[in-house]
């Protein structure tokens, strides 16, 4: 199970890459919530997935008998899950909030500092 969910954070992360690199913001918000996945995936899998074993200490032993999965990577992603969303919905609205302003999604367009047609500042003094 290990090597399918290796291959699925790997492809996660080169989608996510791919789509950062766009020019369009909501491409690369697209690319920031699957990089989150991914990452997410990646500390689940580094857990060890099993479902047969849970992480209960039986009665009277006083450690865990045998591999389980770890718990410490769940209760990680859980935080992660909601760091995650909220910062989607605040870029979501910052990009929205920048397409009112400016009427275009694409970065190139967005060059408010340094609109087309001026001159360039000097290069050197």
């Amino acid at each position: 199970m290990e090597p399918a969910f290796a291959v699925l954070v790997g492809l996660f992360f080169a989608v996510s890459i791919y789509l950062m690199l766009s020019k369009h913001v909501i491409r690369i918000l697209l690319g920031v919530a699957i990089f989150g996945n991914a990452v997410n995936l990646l500390i689940f899998t580094s857990g060890r997935v099993m479902r047969e074993v849970a992480a209960i200490i039986p009665e009277g032993a006083t450690t865990l008998t045998g591999p389980v999965a770890n718990p410490l990577p769940q209760a990680l992603i859980l935080t992660a899950i909601v760091i995650s969303f909220s910062f989607f919905a605040f870029l979501l609205v910052l990009a929205y909030r920048a397409y009112q302003e400016l009427g275009t999604d694409d970065t190139d367009g967005m060059r408010v500092a340094e609109p087309e047609g001026e001159p360039l500042p000097p290069i050197g003094y």
